[in-house]
């Protein structure tokens, strides 16, 4: 990875006339502002399925592989010939700076069932549609099922249904699958539409030199597809519910850890199996994206188990992963393994020489590492490695503004203005000079929160860790990223010998 910069802004946040944003025309100006800006990177939460009693969050999907249909842009089925301009222009919703997710919800399906209703009758016969599904089989089928029957169960959680389909019996898989035959293709019709937008924002990118960098969350949810459907890789009963649960200790975040209520895997079955699941996994990232960032890195070294009935995390311990033996075999399959290392919280010798082994640039984040310890801390910016992406916060931080004004305690405020030799510093400056400290870094890569190129507060923070409602909402609106913006932007970059040139 050559010296670079780039932004993080997850789709959702994307101005959008349907209460999201999505993979339309808001994407692709995005897109030529980056590129404009010098920026060779962007950076993205997630992409699966969520849903309002799961807080909408991006890391509580029902699939590793799906993509979630809210991203769905109605102004591009359209162009398809799938919907009617007036049918579009009926669903449009407020452009507020906070997604509506509910509303969005409602007016997309919606659109999605027209469309479907003007395609399903022909859509077995079309090739390109064919071509889809059986290149996705290996997930796509599935999820599909899955989706259709928790939608005829009114949402239930798939330990709750009738044993046949909870158990995967061939008679209960096939009954289902006939009965709701409509519902599972109108599902692979949604995927189907997504990955075809998908396919040419991808495009768009690689035609003006930006990169995409994708999210793998380490854990999936337990009421998934991916659990119904391989119930033998994770730790489960009989009845299928989780004998153990994931989270992390102790950390910045939360002084009682965190409980995050994910079934943990059975390495032993994964790595007897080669560990099929977690290959076709990466793969299936790797190719839709140009790097991967892996969250929790550390858990594929140890990880974090909870008893299932425990109050808080605190009463967890670790417990050894395979991780070498993964990356080993995933690396032979691959090659190069373009995987960025989230190695954030409590980081062992063993996470460290994990990810080392395989080249894998780890992180650093700029608002850890102005407390008492700056002089030997690895987030300070004298301590950073050339082979890192390092940012000022993620999308778990608050804001560069609402850091310094809100969380940051007394010593490193004023270890903060050491650093950039002020006595005083104007608050609507700070996120700025933050920016200018992170673009000087050493480390090969760094990215910037969207809403520190606008200065924002505390109540732009995409994610407080811990909090369950309220989370993943901020939106940009038209106009916020101006020219005045790209061009502070590009001329940082090009001083600090970041800027994106196309090869």
């Amino acid at each position: 990875m050559k010296r670079s910069s780039g932004v993080l802004l997850h789709f959702t946040s994307l101005p959008s006339r349907f209460g999201v944003g999505d993979l339309g025309p808001a994407a692709y100006d995005f897109a030529d502002f980056l590129a404009e800006a010098g920026q060779r990177f962007w950076q993205v939460l997630p992409i699966t399925p969520t849903a309002p009693d799961l807080c909408n969050s991006p890391y509580s999907g029902f699939s590793a592989y799906a993509a979630n249909p809210l991203l769905i842009s109605p102004e591009l089925m359209v162009k398809y010939g799938l919907l009617e301009y007036e049918e579009i222009k009926e669903a449009v919703l407020p452009d507020r700076d906070h997604a509506d997710f509910e509303s969005a919800g409602r007016v997309k399906e919606k659109l999605l069932r027209t469309a479907f209703s003007r395609k399903a009758n022909v859509l077995l016969e079309d090739p390109v549609f064919n071509k889809f599904i059986w290149d996705n089989m290996h997930w796509v089928n599935d999820f599909a099922l899955f989706t259709a029957v928790k939608k005829h169960f009114n949402g239930e959680s798939w330990t709750e249904w009738p044993e046949d389909i909870r158990d995967r019996s061939e008679d209960g898989l096939r009954h289902w699958g006939e009965k709701l035959f409509r519902e599972i293709l109108f599902v692979k019709f949604c995927q189907w539409i997504f990955f075809r937008q998908w396919g040419q924002l991808k495009d768009h990118l690689d035609e003006i030199g930006v990169e995409l960098i994708g999210d793998v969350p380490i854990y999936v949810t337990h009421d998934s597809s991916d659990v119904w459907a391989n119930r033998r890789i994770f730790k489960l009963d009989e009845q299928g519910q989780s004998s153990c649960v994931a989270g992390v200790p102790p950390d910045y975040f939360s002084k009682t850890g965190q409980l995050w209520g994910n079934p943990v895997y059975n390495w032993d079955v994964l790595q007897s199996e080669g560990f099929a699941w977690w290959i076709s996994r990466m793969q299936h990232n790797l190719g839709l994206y140009h790097w991967v960032r892996l969250d929790h890195f550390r858990g594929f070294s140890a990880y974090w188990e909870i008893p299932v009935d425990a109050e808080t995390a605190m009463e967890g311990y670790w417990v050894p992963a395979p991780g070498h033996q993964l990356f080993e075999k995933l690396s032979c399959e691959e090659g190069c393994l373009r995987i960025i290392a989230e190695d954030l919280g409590h980081i062992t010798h063993d996470v460290t020489y994990l990810k080392d082994r395989f080249q894998l640039p780890g992180m650093n984040l700029l608002q850890f590492s102005f407390g008492e310890d700056i002089g030997y801390c690895g987030d300070a910016l004298h301590n950073h490695r050339r082979n890192s992406v390092v940012y000022t916060g993620t999308h778990d931080n608050n804001t560069n503004r609402g850091w310094y004004s809100d969380d940051a305690d007394e010593i490193s405020r004023r270890n903060l203005l050491a650093y950039l030799g002020f006595n005083w510093v104007d608050e609507s400056k700070i996120s700025w000079e933050l920016i200018r400290l992170l673009m000087s870094s050493v480390g090969c890569l760094c990215i910037i929160q969207a809403q520190d190129l606008l200065n924002l507060d505390g109540r732009a923070r995409m994610n407080v860790p811990g909090q369950a409602n309220g989370n993943w909402g901020w939106k940009l609106m038209p106009g916020q990223l101006t020219p005045l913006i790209r061009e502070r932007l590009g001329e940082m970059t090009e001083l600090f010998g970041r800027t994106s040139k196309i090869d």
